[in-house]
């Protein structure tokens, strides 16, 4: 066993969780949507039905029904004396949407691969015996490619030379390797909520203490929220996605920069700044430098190549001032031996070719999202979705807390997505629901159609009790 939950955390977990009748299947869901959001690990123990049924204020019984439904569907083991314990997924959930041939997979939100990708790996590729030449191992990053960072983060007005570049597999490995490097147990990371939840589960890996602050698609960040949570708690980090967020698509006015940059001085914090949507412009124009002028030592940048060229080259890096590129270069070892030499041979031969590859995304992001938002006013207009300007998806704010129910309920039905809370710091985001506009068109058609045919009676299956709720609310 690797781990274990207690009822409370649990509780804070499933949220509004009881979102249709029976109770008993409603709370099997909300459990299941854990699994499946990887937000409850394998082999976690579950609480005891007692300790749970008083978390929740519902009765025992309610919760040894729950758990009978995980058991036959496969998602919990339960032995006398031993409780009850998560197990890995299988190929097929219970809706068999997962492996069905059809289905439409709109959890992960990234284009297909720049189409001019294969002919730059097949050259690369006449090449490797060149490649196989060197040892393999470099955990700082080819000279090649650093220069092409370099000269990148140069033609957005930040000065930069490959000795303060480290490239890293993928985005995920520059956050995982940061905090490793820059965080103790304990130590609070300001972050914004809703945000890309696998940045959140890194830094939790640290044993660190997330504060987060709010953004929203209208009114962008919370400035007073931030300025006092920098001020009150002196974050030893923050992490923030000052372009395309996401999954709000909301990119910081310069207002917000500022504020934000003058709060972290402050507080002596360090952030670190996520561009791996940034490039991903869609109506905005060109990206400019971000932060003020040049790159202040307290700012951190995070690139990659998963979102703008190909989610399977894991290509990604870290742009900083020397002494931490050293540091982290000490430490990478620990986490891996470095960025695979054909991986970065190949990412250096792509960036000639950026300003075409940055035009092609936004040709296919543009339909994308003008089919998704089309889609929606038509099949759904009492939902509320948002106009953004680039990025990957729409953050969209739905007439009723019920985003995980939805959720469950369109998987079986052949689509998959996840729901508001996966993307929340404190809990909440019940109301939102993010569809990424990365698909084809007419998949983002035929998923509007599945969430149209299913929100009526999601919302119709909702306790009494919630409905006149909403109905007071409306």
């Amino acid at each position: 066993m690797d781990s274990r939950i207690s009822a409370r955390a649990l509780s804070a977990a499933l949220g509004g969780w009881r979102t249709r009748e029976p109770a008993y299947e409603a709370l099997a869901d909300g459990i299941r949507l854990l699994c499946l959001d990887n937000r409850l690990a394998p082999r976690t123990a579950l609480p005891a039905e007692r300790e749970l049924s008083a978390a929740l204020h519902i009765s025992r019984s309610t919760v040894a029904a729950a758990y009978r439904s995980l058991r036959d569907s496969g998602h919990i083991v339960s032995t006398r004396g031993s409780g009850s314990v998560t197990l890995p997924l299988r190929r097929r959930d219970p809706g068999g949407a997962a492996s069905a041939e059809g289905a439409i997979d709109l959890q992960q939100a990234s284009p297909p691969a720049w189409p001019g990708l294969a002919g730059v790996i097949s050259e690369v590729a006449l090449s490797a015996s060149t490649l196989v030449a060197r040892t393999g191992y470099d955990v700082l990053g080819r000279i090649e490619l650093r220069e092409a960072i370099a000269r990148r983060y140069c033609d957005r007005g930040i000065p930069t030379s490959p000795s303060e570049i480290i490239v890293t597999t993928g985005a995920q490995s520059a956050i995982h390797l940061l905090a490793a490097v820059l965080l103790g147990r304990g130590d609070r990371v300001l972050i914004e909520t809703p945000t890309y939840p696998h940045a959140a589960d890194a830094l939790r890996r640290a044993d660190a203490r997330l504060v987060g602050v709010p953004v929203t698609t209208d009114d962008g960040w919370d400035l007073d929220r931030a300025e006092q949570a920098f001020a009150r708690t002196l974050p030893v980090l923050a992490y923030l996605m000052p372009d395309f967020q996401n999954p709000t698509g909301r990119s910081m006015t310069e207002q917000e920069r500022s504020v934000l940059l003058r709060a972290a001085d402050r507080a002596g914090t360090i952030l670190v700044l996520d561009e791996t949507t940034a490039d991903l412009d869609i109506d905005r124009g060109p990206l400019a430098s971000g932060f003020m002028d040049g790159d202040p030592a307290l700012v951190v940048r995070v690139g990659s190549m998963g979102k703008t060229v190909w989610g399977g080259l894991r290509v990604g890096w870290i742009r900083a001032e020397g002494d931490l590129i050293r540091r982290l270069v000490a430490s990478r070892p620990a986490q891996d031996l470095g960025t695979p030499e054909f991986e970065q041979a190949v990412a250096a031969a792509v960036f000639p070719d950026f300003a075409e590859v940055v035009a092609q995304r936004s040709h296919v992001l543009r339909e994308g999202r003008d089919a998704a938002v089309s889609s929606l006013a038509r099949a759904l207009p009492q939902w509320r979705v948002p106009r953004v300007q680039g990025g990957v998806s729409l953050w969209i704010e739905l007439d009723a807390p019920l985003s995980s129910a939805l959720v469950m309920d369109v998987r079986s039905r052949g689509l998959l997505l996840s729901a508001g809370p996966r993307f929340s710091v404190e809990g909440g985001h019940d109301r939102h629901l993010r569809i990424p506009f990365t698909a084809s068109p007419d998949d983002l058609a035929r998923a509007v159609d599945i969430l149209a045919e299913s929100w009526p009676r999601v919302r119709g299956g909702a306790p009494v009790a919630l409905v006149e709720q909403l109905d007071s609310v409306v």
